[in-house]
């Protein structure tokens, strides 16, 4: 005997099974993505995102980046960067009106540049060997340019890449060399000061001890060495020589040239006191000796003032 049953009630055990079916996949979607969050949490990760930006929209970033600084800007530029921060003067006079602290480092060959003389006063600049573009803010947000395609990348609130990019910052900045001295020199003057001192610093111990070997005299010719180099020295005046080497002392170890016309004395000091400033010392006495000029040296060390070398001339 068969009984009637109503349509809608033909399927209802069938439709609750498979409803109860999608509730406990749901269920089980919803606990993994608990497990994977739980799992990620546990392990202290969090994702991050950074912004890519086109060649046209870098400079504009840039530029709203510095006004938006509060507390410091920490750069490192290379040629490219250097030409885009000129770009940016009207910003970075606004920040500097706001006493903060603008420090950038750039490659030796920008100093006396056009780019280099547009950069605002109030901003400290320092050189080394540099190949790339970053831009530290507040040592949070960091703006890295690609100068070979003009590209960037935007990284924002990454306070271990910002903490550990200003660290790094420090370091170079701290083995950087000064410009002040420099910084009102034509570029060709600018860029032979440099050219002596990495001559001085890089080949100037092992041609010491060249010279100490081979020399039948006890003299150490470093001025030689330069010329070597194409740095003539011995063309130029006394007085253009000592403005070079006191420009070569201020920015290897805060150091002086004086120039004693009535007494016929040149000194050299040097605030630290570890024979930074020999080499120079050597530099002038080689220049006089060419010019026809007896010396005689004397040098005083001062452990906590440094160290100051008197160069007496005598009369050819």
């Amino acid at each position: 005997m068969c009984t009637a049953i109503a349509p809608e009630d033909a399927f209802d055990e069938i439709i609750h099974e498979q409803i109860d079916k999608v509730n406990g996949m749901n269920a089980l979607v919803t606990n993994l993505k608990r497990v994977s969050e739980d799992t990620k949490k546990s392990q202290g990760s969090e994702e991050k995102r950074y912004f890519h930006l086109n060649v046209n929209n870098v400079l504009n970033q840039l530029r709203r980046m510095i006004e938006g600084s509060k507390g410091s800007i920490q750069i490192i530029a290379d040629p490219w960067g250097l030409n885009l921060l000129a770009e940016c003067k009207e910003q970075m006079l606004g920040v500097l009106r706001r006493d903060l602290d603008v420090k950038i480092i750039t490659n030796p060959s920008q100093v006396g540049s056009e780019s280099f003389h547009l950069i605002p006063n109030g901003t400290k600049i320092r050189i080394a060997d540099v190949a790339h573009n970053c831009f530290i803010f507040d040592k949070t947000e960091l703006l890295i340019i690609d100068s070979e395609n003009g590209k960037g990348a935007l990284f924002s609130s990454t306070e271990v890449l910002g903490n550990n990019q200003s660290s790094m910052f420090q370091h170079a900045w701290k083995h950087a060399l000064k410009t002040e001295s420099v910084a009102d020199m034509t570029k060709n003057d600018a860029q032979e000061v440099f050219r002596m001192i990495n001559l001085i610093e890089q080949d100037g111990l092992s041609h010491i001890l060249n010279s100490s070997f081979n020399s039948k005299n006890n003299e150490i010719d470093l001025l030689k060495m330069l010329e070597k180099n194409d740095i003539n020295i011995k063309s130029k005046n006394l007085e253009d020589v000592i403005e070079l080497m006191n420009s070569a002392l201020q920015i290897t170890c805060s150091g002086h040239v004086y120039w004693d016309v009535n007494n016929k004395n040149i000194s050299v000091e040097s605030k630290i006191n570890s024979g930074h400033s020999l080499p120079w010392v050597s530099v002038i006495e080689g220049y006089l000796h060419k010019r026809g000029y007896k010396t005689k040296t004397i040098l005083q060390n001062h452990s906590q003032k440094g160290e100051k070398v008197l160069i007496k001339i005598n009369s050819k």
